[in-house]
């Protein structure tokens, strides 16, 4: 889709527009440093936005840099975690800084494949470290800046992700590619009640405490306080929760996989050192 410069222009004005009377101050638009933004970026990979600020001046108050981070335990930061869910990020997190001071002597690349291919970051977080930290002229597309592209330019009908990425390379001012992508997600999140959504699938998802990740969470948080023993861990679960001991069982097993959880060998499950 080909849009004009009169639609682009017109569109960017909205959107700065609206930015200026309803911007947020949040901690990480404070700073350029590459590790403080990929750290923010991590943590804002699902999960709200309310919620990872008070967590993100914590992480970075007891790990101000990347060395700082790589010199850390994996239990000491899945322990500081605790709250954003989704523990493998704080994992993938830790590793990526172990990466970065390993083979990068704690530099950034700046470029974007080499970025993505840091554990958990990916082709999204890279581009975002790029544009934030950087302000490279990079189009991000994440949840709410596809939903206000597919609002505005498609009625609201989906549309393949190349299209998406191409119209958002259009809108993109030059210059301006760090207010830009400020500007639009602030957009889409405070206004996304207002816009029209895709179509999704009307079947209705399982309650939270149904799903495996709930009772991983659950196993985590027990080991955040002290390691403990197997069958005393199956013995609390299954009397708090009510589930079958293989249920349990299967859990830790896909996290003693994952690096989540170690097991020595008198059985004694703990967090990974």
């Amino acid at each position: 889709m080909k849009l004009t410069s009169r639609q682009i222009r017109a569109f960017q004005k909205k959107i700065f527009l609206w930015w200026k009377k309803n911007r947020r101050d949040l901690p990480w638009r404070h700073t350029h440093d590459p590790y403080k933004i990929l750290v923010s970026e991590v943590m804002l990979q699902q999960t709200q936005v309310l919620r990872v600020v008070a967590k993100y001046r914590e992480f970075i108050q007891r790990y101000p840099t990347v060395h700082s981070l790589a010199s850390a335990s994996p239990a000491a930061v899945i322990r500081i975690w605790k709250g954003l869910g989704y523990n493998r990020r704080a994992l993938y997190l830790h590793r990526a800084a172990k990466v970065l001071v390993d083979q990068h002597h704690g530099r950034f690349p700046i470029n974007h494949k080499l970025l993505a291919k840091l554990p958990g970051v990916g082709i999204y977080t890279a581009a975002a470290v790029l544009v934030f930290a950087y302000k490279q002229e990079v189009p991000l597309v994440d949840t709410n800046i596809r939903q206000i592209i597919t609002h505005f330019f498609f009625g609201g009908k989906p549309q393949k992700p190349p299209i998406i990425e191409d119209v958002a390379r259009q809108l993109l001012p030059k210059g301006k590619s760090w207010e830009w992508h400020q500007a639009l997600m602030d957009y889409g999140a405070l206004e996304r009640l207002k816009l029209k959504r895709p179509e999704r699938s009307r079947r209705t998802p399982l309650p939270f405490r149904e799903t495996n990740r709930f009772y991983r969470g659950r196993i985590i948080d027990m080991l955040r306080e002290q390691d403990v023993s197997e069958s005393l861990l199956l013995r609390d679960l299954i009397k708090k929760y009510q589930k079958p001991r293989i249920f349990f069982q299967r859990l830790i097993v896909e996290l003693a996989q994952e690096g989540l959880v170690e097991r020595t060998k008198k059985s004694i499950l703990g967090l990974p050192n």
